[in-house]
């Protein structure tokens, strides 16, 4: 039985949000401009209740 890996296409910003996000228990992000998307994708996944650690 194997599993079948998933691939993502995403940005750097999504990638470090969600590494950040999946190993720890509180993120306090700075919304500054270029990372800003990082904060919104972290707020997003709280929100929604999506597992982390």
């Amino acid at each position: 039985m194997t599993k079948q890996k998933k691939f993502l296409t995403c940005d750097g910003n999504q990638a470090a949000a969600h590494i950040s996000y999946m190993f720890s228990e509180v993120a306090a992000i700075y919304p500054i401009t270029p990372s800003s998307t990082m904060a919104e994708y972290v707020d997003e996944w709280a929100a929604a209740g999506r597992k982390n650690i």
